[in-house]
């Protein structure tokens, strides 16, 4: 039993010491079905960070299947449509989005569409397939599905989009695992992390536990300062080049 229930049933039972003083009352305390946590809460990206692992586990009470779903913090995003034009590709129309997920995964213990009926996974969007990219420009049907896969296949590639279906191991009948993977380019942030304890093709129950991407060290100074003094970092990032470029070429031709 947690913290706040212990308070709660102590407010309760005092309230009722009058009653109780004429019986006796019991209490069950109810299991929880699903229990979550993960090895790290912060990934650093530091200046030689080349991607990570973050090892999520768990129980539950009973057997059920098992979804998890990791979201990182929304963005807005362009899809350029590019044209040949001239024997030159350049851009042509465009579709923006807003409060797209910047990183996007899921795994589960089998197949979802084995898991649950497609209604289900689509009433708590999870899933790829199930989230929500809705287009600000006014385009037609067909458009909009091609530009929402070109949308999905530039964050795949990326690595910042994926489903892992049959990728959560059960160590026992209770007991589960899974490693969520996060590549050298994953955005900072804040990313919720949802896990799901799926019966009978429903939701039994649902557990949510943030993560935090953050920059540290150098690399977060930089970052900073770039984004703080843009220009200044421009003008800095000219000059460093020039003298690179000069020192190189002075070395060449000593060489």
């Amino acid at each position: 039993m947690t913290v706040s229930s212990r308070v709660f049933l102590t407010v309760i039972l005092t309230g009722l010491l009058p009653i109780l003083s004429m019986g006796t009352v019991t209490q069950k305390a109810v299991a929880d079905p699903l229990v979550v946590d993960l090895s790290n809460h912060l990934v650093a990206i530091t200046t030689g960070f080349t991607g990570t692992k973050v090892l999520l586990f768990g129980a539950v009470e009973d057997e059920g299947d098992v979804i998890v779903t990791v979201r990182g913090p929304d963005q807005d995003m362009v899809v350029r449509k590019k044209e040949r034009k001239v024997g030159i590709w350049v851009n042509s129309e465009s579709a923006r989005y807003k409060n797209i997920p910047a990183y996007y995964a899921s795994a589960s213990n089998r197949p979802m569409d084995i898991i649950a009926p497609p209604e289900v996974l689509l009433d708590y969007r999870i899933g790829l397939h199930n989230q929500r990219f809705v287009a600000e420009s006014d385009l037609s049907d067909a458009d909009k599905k091609v530009y929402r896969e070109a949308l999905v296949r530039n964050m795949q590639n990326a690595g910042l989009f994926g489903e892992r279906p049959a990728k959560i191991s059960f160590l026992s009948n209770q007991l589960f695992r899974t490693d969520i993977h996060f590549p050298a380019n994953t955005p900072t942030g804040t990313y919720t992390i949802n896990v799901y304890l799926m019966r009978d093709g429903g939701v039994a129950s649902v557990k949510t536990t943030p993560l935090v991407v953050s920059k540290t060290g150098v690399s977060a100074e930089v970052y900073a300062f770039a984004h703080r003094y843009s220009a200044l970092y421009g003008i800095i990032a000219v000059i460093i080049a020039v003298i690179a470029g000069w020192i190189a070429s002075v070395a060449f031709r000593k060489g």
